[in-house]
């Protein structure tokens, strides 16, 4: 998700969509664990959303 994405959401929908987000980060990493992945870089890409997530947050509280 682009950070022009992000910012349009309202601060209920981007919580909502960052709890699935780490929901879904957890999910793919234990099974990443177990057996690898076709493709590893989705972790890199939802580590990297939910930061752009958190960030926007914490400028909407300044």
């Amino acid at each position: 998700m682009k950070q022009s994405e992000i910012k349009i959401l309202t601060d209920d929908e981007l919580v909502d969509k960052l709890k699935s987000l780490i929901k879904s980060q957890e999910d793919v990493k234990l099974t990443h664990v177990v057996s690898p992945i076709e493709n590893p870089l989705v972790i890199r890409k939802n580590r990297r959303t939910i930061a752009r997530m958190r960030t926007e947050l914490a400028k909407r509280k300044i």
